[in-house]
């Protein structure tokens, strides 16, 4: 895709164990194991049975690490501008033209691992992480940057649900919970980097708005997927849905007021209201008319 090869002045890229574990820093580690196990926690939740468990993992866990090795091998020469590191692509650890390999060779495996679900649950899916290559190729640095995160998240449920007896779609308000999620992380994964993405051109929507008003805005979809998960259900919510609002009301409180002159304290507030998301998302009943 028009990025280059790199190689150390070691000559490791491409080599042996190197290469797997160079590929295993390149995939965006971190994000792949926390998105696949939601997925995988959420088909035992809804009984999706120990065969619908490990397909619905598995066509997460590839569709992740297609997006994973896309993302580095096409970025690898913003972020040797950037002087990044840690890019396995962009140091040189691992060539450019074997993430690529890695990326293709994931989405083909991907394809029929979603598809084993049903053929609706499988085109969710693989409309999911057709969104996260888009990002990785165009809209990363566009107005609309925020749209795949709002869809990927947003999916995951569905495709959990529509691989069910039955096919239910899950509740409405699970599947704007799980896309103001996915908003959240699009803000707080590029918070960090917004400085160094506008030297470098990128011009998505977080880097639109700026580090300060980006952080201000980082807590807003991540509480209001927590009203929705806490009060969506039908019925007054229970005392654990009350104590785990307050708690996101009070904690996003407190980021934004101190985040001013920390902004690591942002972010690191920002992933304990996700974290009550989650719980919340994990803890309920949630299948029926979308």
């Amino acid at each position: 895709m028009g990025t280059p090869e790199h190689t150390t002045a070691g000559g490791t890229a491409g080599r042996g164990y190197g290469l797997v574990g160079a590929l295993g820093r390149a995939c965006h580690p971190g994000p792949v194991l926390a998105v696949t196990s939601l997925a995988a926690a959420l088909a035992v939740i809804t009984g999706r049975g120990p065969q619908g468990c490990v397909l619905a993992g598995a066509a997460v866990l590839t569709g992740q690490l297609s997006v994973g090795w896309c993302n580095d091998a096409f970025d690898a020469r913003r972020d040797s501008a950037a002087g990044r590191r840690g890019k396995p692509v962009a140091d040189g650890a691992v060539g450019a033209g074997q993430a690529w390999a890695a990326a293709y060779g994931a989405l083909l495996l991907c394809v029929p691992l979603s598809l084993f679900s049903g053929v609706g649950a499988g085109t969710v899916h693989l409309a999911a992480v057709a969104a996260g290559w888009a990002y990785n190729l165009r809209l990363k640095a566009t107005r609309w940057s925020w749209a795949p995160y709002a869809l990927g998240f947003g999916a995951l449920p569905a495709f959990v649900t529509l691989g069910l007896p039955g096919r239910p779609w899950p509740a409405w308000w699970v599947l704007c919970a799980g896309a103001l999620l996915g908003v959240g992380a699009h803000l707080g994964d590029v918070l960090p980097d917004i400085r160094e993405d506008l030297a470098t051109g990128v011009r998505g929507w977080p880097q639109r708005l700026g580090p300060e008003r980006a952080r201000l805005l980082l807590p807003v979809p991540l509480v209001a997927a927590s009203a929705l998960l806490a009060l969506g259900p039908a019925g007054p919510p229970g005392r654990r849905e009350v104590v785990a609002l307050a708690l996101v009301l009070a904690v996003a409180v407190t980021g934004t007021v101190l985040g001013r002159r920390r902004e690591r304290l942002a972010f690191a507030t920002a992933v304990v209201v996700a974290a009550v998301d989650v719980l919340l998302l994990l803890g309920g009943s949630w299948t029926g008319p979308a």
